[in-house]
């Protein structure tokens, strides 16, 4: 996977390493709205990587969140912040433009999004592609992992985007779905969230009934019920 890349930066390959990122590469935004720097730019390229979350939490969460979840989940949120912004510093002091993305900001309250979707930089990288729940889904973990992204300009060797779901005709999280607000749509790239997700129905959700897990925002039942998570027992 991207993160065994011979041809990658060894000091940036072993930086992965020393913090335990399983799966990461680089991914070419050139075709991409980015978020602009100071001056106005946008990035060219990103650093994608995925964070596991505690398989046993995930793999109990599959009749609603709990308060392990939701600890868990900001765990790994503050964990990918840190690396995001440490990585920035490393690429700026080697003198390339860098910008580190928030884990699970959301900038526009209107339409339930953040700057750029970490999903995007994720599949273009090759860690995954866009389950029927909207969400990444990797080989080694499905679901069950958290998304960081780092912008800049410095030239990679980028990752082999997916161009295709692998769900087959799996559809266990659209039935978990409590809200209803999953289509049951295979994904490919191009196709706009809306048409995977009622981004305002699985919200309306969580905020009526999953409120005491940071104000709504957790959930969590599709991602569990998927069988490429629960295969992570297996492994």
């Amino acid at each position: 996977m991207p993160s065994q890349n011979p041809s990658s930066p060894v000091w940036l390959a072993a930086w992965m390493r020393t913090h335990d990122i399983p799966l990461w590469g680089a991914a070419d935004l050139r075709e991409c709205a980015t978020p602009e720097d100071a001056h106005g730019q946008g990035f060219a390229f990103a650093l994608a990587f995925a964070l596991p979350m505690n398989p046993l939490i995930m793999a109990a969460i599959h009749r609603g969140p709990t308060f392990a979840y939701a600890d868990e989940y900001a765990r790994v949120n503050g964990c990918i912040n840190a690396y995001s912004t440490e990585l920035e510093g490393i690429l700026r002091g080697r003198d390339v433009r860098a910008q580190a993305l928030s884990a699970s900001e959301r900038t526009d309250p209107v339409g339930i999004r953040g700057d750029f979707p970490h999903k995007t930089a994720a599949t273009l990288a090759g860690l995954g592609w866009i389950g029927r729940h909207c969400q990444l889904v990797t080989r080694r973990f499905g679901p069950w992992i958290r998304l960081g992204t780092v912008f800049t300009d410095m030239k990679l060797p980028l990752g082999v985007p997916f161009q295709r779901s692998f769900c087959g005709t799996c559809t266990r999280c659209v039935e978990a779905c409590p809200a209803d607000a999953l289509t049951g749509r295979a994904w490919h790239p191009g196709l706009p969230r809306d048409a995977i997700l009622d981004a305002a129905a699985c919200d309306r959700w969580k905020k009526e009934h999953y409120f005491q897990y940071h104000k709504g925002h957790n959930c969590g039942i599709c991602a569990a019920v998927c069988p490429y998570g629960l295969n992570t027992f297996r492994h």
